[in-house]
């Protein structure tokens, strides 16, 4: 899409910009900007979190990793609240499984404390269900990105996630390649996010004339 400039926002240091839709023109506004930028610091701060946990868990134990699944929660929550997807049950799908994984992590630490929780889960990978379907968010974001952008970084994100975390479970992946896994995906997403932040706003926006039609259709549907 071409863009052409429409008006100054309040703030100098942004401009709006016009874009032609396949259902008609919109406009990237100041308020499009600021959410793409939360999105991409929200999604940067859990994968240094990933990375950061896995870090503390290769020099120092599993010992208290348990309470890094927090500030990976709360990132991934606040990156799926900005984040911009034509499917709404899609979507909505990836909030499921954000809220599962995250009361299933609590669940945990309430139940063996947030000092053995990971050790727990190590020794018994049943226990991988209750903070599973977190991953399986990220995953999701992961295959949103790839989808939209086919970058390398996302492919990574989307297939070593669920390999090394169903390969702890099935028992068939020893804990070593799993951590190794975990690490480099935790890399790729901080590459993913770093890359995106140089990218224009309106390309994490998409076509909001799709967003308005789709709204439009289901307005329609309900009436």
């Amino acid at each position: 899409m071409t863009a052409k400039k429409l008006l100054e926002g309040t703030n100098n240091s942004f401009i709006e910009n016009e874009y032609e839709g396949i259902y008609g023109r919109f406009t990237i506004t100041k308020e499009d900007h600021l959410e793409v930028q939360r999105y991409r610091f929200a999604l940067f701060s859990c994968g240094l979190s990933l990375l950061i946990a896995l870090i503390q868990w290769l020099f120092l134990g599993p010992d208290w990793i348990g309470l890094w699944l927090m500030p990976i929660a709360l990132a991934l929550g606040l990156s799926l609240k900005w984040i911009h997807i034509y499917l709404r049950s899609l979507h909505r799908l990836l909030v499921f499984f954000w809220a599962l994984g995250t009361i299933g992590s609590l669940i945990l630490i309430i139940s063996f404390g947030a000092k053995s929780m990971l050790n727990t889960v190590i020794i018994e990978p049943k226990f991988m269900l209750f903070i599973g379907p977190l991953f399986a968010a990220l995953t999701g974001v992961g295959f949103k990105e790839f989808f939209c952008f086919q970058r390398i970084e996302a492919i990574g994100l989307t297939v070593m996630v669920p390999i090394a975390l169903i390969g702890h479970l099935s028992g068939l992946i020893n804990g070593y390649i799993v951590m190794t896994m975990l690490s480099l995906s935790a890399i790729f997403l901080i590459v993913l996010t770093i890359r995106k932040f140089g990218m224009n706003p309106a390309d994490d926006v998409g076509d909001k004339s799709v967003f308005k039609y789709l709204e439009k259709e289901r307005a329609a549907n309900v009436l």
